[in-house]
């Protein structure tokens, strides 16, 4: 009997997907990207590589030149409110309501998805315990410390239960103790089944917890695969006593020095 090899399912499949803008800025230049289903997908890139505009094309809220986007199979434009219900994300800019409750920012987020006050009570209840924000569900989201202003985005990105969840910058001026606490929140719904598509100027965290990653350059995909075969290119020893910072750092400065030779890994977004 012949076996045949069956392909791993997509949670997001993007085609030649292209943008230019009204000024004729062209902020995607025909991207392939394939990120498997399960697991943390790193998509990373200077500032203006085209991670802004991709997510925002992925997300709806930001009209395509050209290609095409499915999520797990379903085309985004052909069937967009399919798409969205199995997508959620938490953005790099802190965009509630500050003087609503904490409960309530994430109820409301449900019912943009059609899901009952009845369903999603519990759910948001059970959210923000497990995030650390048991105590702080009455009161007004302008009262949150920025690390947990980041939890309560995360809470809100997960009451609709989406498959895919995009996290843009997740950790951005939170300290390392809150970090990790997230860090391992996040790999419990990935153990669950949840595929995460983290962008992140954190290469260190990248590294740790990808196991896939995609490097994207002025509208281009560069370089993408698994982890471990991306950071293979280093020209650096880790052991070598001249090295400095990690190995995805070094492969992501030799991928796009070549175009962006003053870019700051600050930059990294």
């Amino acid at each position: 009997m012949v076996g045949f090899r069956v392909a791993p399912m997509l949670a997001l499949e993007i085609s030649d997907l292209k943008k230019t803008y009204a000024s004729g800025t062209v902020a995607l230049a025909g991207v392939d990207l394939k990120i498997p289903a399960g697991g943390f997908y790193a998509l990373l890139g200077p500032n203006g590589a085209g991670k802004t505009t991709l997510i925002g094309i992925v997300m709806g809220l930001v009209e395509k030149s050209g290609g095409s986007v499915k999520v797990f199979g379903t085309d985004a434009t052909a069937h967009p409110q399919a798409a969205k219900a199995m997508l959620g994300i938490v953005p790099q800019e802190v965009n509630f309501n500050p003087f609503e409750r904490c409960l309530d920012i994430v109820i409301n987020q449900a019912g943009y998805y059609g899901i009952p006050r009845r369903t999603a009570l519990p759910r948001a209840k059970a959210l923000l315990e497990s995030l650390g924000l048991g105590a702080k569900l009455d009161q007004p989201a302008r009262t949150l410390s920025g690390g947990m202003k980041r939890r309560l985005l995360i809470a809100r990105a997960l009451v609709q239960r989406p498959k895919l969840l995009i996290l843009d910058e997740p950790t951005a001026g939170v300290d390392v103790e809150l970090r990790r606490s997230m860090w391992d929140f996040l790999q419990t719904l990935v153990a669950e089944g949840m595929t995460i598509l983290l962008t992140t100027h954190y290469l260190e965290e990248a590294e740790a917890l990808c196991k896939n990653v995609a490097i994207i350059n002025q509208g281009k995909v560069i370089r993408q695969g698994q982890m471990a075969d991306v950071l293979a290119i280093s020209k650096t020893n880790p052991h070598d006593k001249n090295f400095k910072g990690g190995r995805l750092e070094e492969v992501y400065l030799q991928l796009t020095a070549s175009d962006t030779p003053n870019q700051s890994l600050r930059g990294v977004a």
